[in-house]
């Protein structure tokens, strides 16, 4: 194996692991003695407060700030396979969408359905709607070679999809109030943005320095602020036929960062759920109903979409991916750490306790899809990498990637390429 090829996928493993160890190191803390120790770190006061947010946490930072960067990360990444790669067709943009706006109703409606009507538990519908990029990312790392680039495209671009879903969904659903004062400063900086896009701006400083001023708008104005990620991503210049865009450059830049630092740390601050009588709580109806929407609803919401989808003639399923593959990803797409805690907390902030039977379910139905989707995608039989995939490996890592993927997938052509 080359050894470019072999220290990528060694980078790409060690940052799905950090995230796992981070996590794991978060579920311990919860449920030892060092307990308080480790909810004073998330909320200690760090004296700096903002409007309509108050004095901010490291919970907060992490949350609402630094994430925003993760989702500014995989925005550019979806654009740029939306320009250049495999989402540059309209049938290939029709199927993450469709995929993600089953893989949010099923879910609701097994939720509603486990709850029986209970009008005390219905506000919660939307908690196991939401996929999180960050695990289900890490899970895709861990497998290497058995997840082919079209699997991680289409889970990324799924997740996108229905964690922008769940942000429209806590704005009409969740959300008290808006700043429409806010709302407009948001838009009047995204469109100052790809101002400078149309202008031939492609120095990258200034596109971060708008991210920020994004970033607090829409924190602001009342909106979930991770959506500025993908906002901003939107409107970085991609320079088709440019040797190395903007967005590429930015991109790479940001990386190591992402993976490395801001992934874990947002494990470590979300993952402490205490599992104190979680047995018997996860047959309560409200932690069952969460568990399940995330584990069955959101496979069968999502396999049973691409399926009837490709069937129908309204979306393709994707080249490089076989179907056991894709049932493997619709199962990782039962991943709900982020959004579904938030969506919970916002649900029962009065509650405590359903609270805490949210994080129970959101735990073991999250823990239930990484275990069977990894085990699904590891036995599935590997396909050989097309052509493309070689091209976009020797675009993004260089000739020595090209040169490994060719002696271990002999190179095949799509039928009409």
């Amino acid at each position: 194996m080359d050894r470019n090829f072999a220290q990528q996928a060694a980078k790409e493993r060690l940052a799905g692991l950090a995230l796992i160890v981070s996590a794991g190191a978060a579920l311990v803390a919860s449920n030892t003695p060092l307990a308080p120790l480790y909810h004073w770190l998330l909320d200690v006061k760090l004296g700096i407060s903002l409007p309509h947010v108050g004095e901010l946490t490291p919970h907060l930072v992490v949350n609402d700030g630094l994430m925003a960067v993760f989702f500014l990360l995989i925005g550019m990444e979806v654009k740029r396979e939306w320009y250049e790669g495999r989402l540059s067709t309209r049938e290939a943009r029709s199927l993450p969408v469709l995929a993600a706006i089953a893989g949010m109703a099923v879910p609701a409606l097994i939720y509603l359905a486990v709850i029986g009507g209970n009008p005390d538990l219905a506000h919660g519908w939307a908690v196991p709607t939401a996929t999180d990029i960050a695990f289900s990312i890490a899970v895709l790392a861990i497998l290497g070679t058995h997840a082919p680039p079209a699997i991680k495209l289409l889970l990324i671009a799924i997740a996108i999809v229905d964690d922008v879903g769940a942000v429209v969904i806590i704005a009409l659903a969740y959300t008290d109030s808006l700043d429409v004062v806010m709302l407009g400063v948001a838009l009047g900086t995204m469109v100052a943005m790809a101002t400078m896009n149309m202008l031939g701006v492609r120095r990258w400083t200034p596109y971060l320095l708008g991210f920020g001023a994004l970033w607090y708008a829409v924190l602001q104005s009342g909106l979930h602020a991770t959506i500025a990620g993908v906002l901003a991503a939107v409107t970085i210049p991609l320079g088709p036929g440019e040797e190395k865009s903007t967005l590429e450059h930015l991109e790479h830049k940001i990386h190591p960062w992402v993976m490395f630092a801001i992934v874990p740390l947002f494990g470590f601050v979300s993952a402490g759920v205490s599992l104190n009588g979680g047995v018997q709580r996860l047959l309560e109806p409200l932690a069952l109903a969460v568990m399940l929407g995330l584990f069955l609803g959101k496979q069968v919401g999502v396999f049973a979409a691409i399926r009837i989808g490709s069937a129908a003639g309204i979306c393709c399923r994707p080249e490089g991916a076989s179907w056991p593959q894709i049932y493997g990803a619709s199962i990782l797409c039962g991943i709900g750490f982020t959004m579904s805690l938030f969506v919970g907390g916002l649900a029962f902030t009065e509650v405590p306790a359903r609270i805490d039977a949210v994080k129970i379910g959101i735990l073991a139905g999250s823990l239930l899809s990484a275990i069977a989707g990894w085990t699904v995608l590891r036995i599935a039989s590997p396909i050989p990498f097309f052509d493309e995939d070689i091209d976009e490996a020797e675009r993004i890592f260089g000739q020595k990637r090209r040169e490994s993927a060719l002696a271990q997938n002999p190179p095949q052509t799509r039928a009409g390429a």
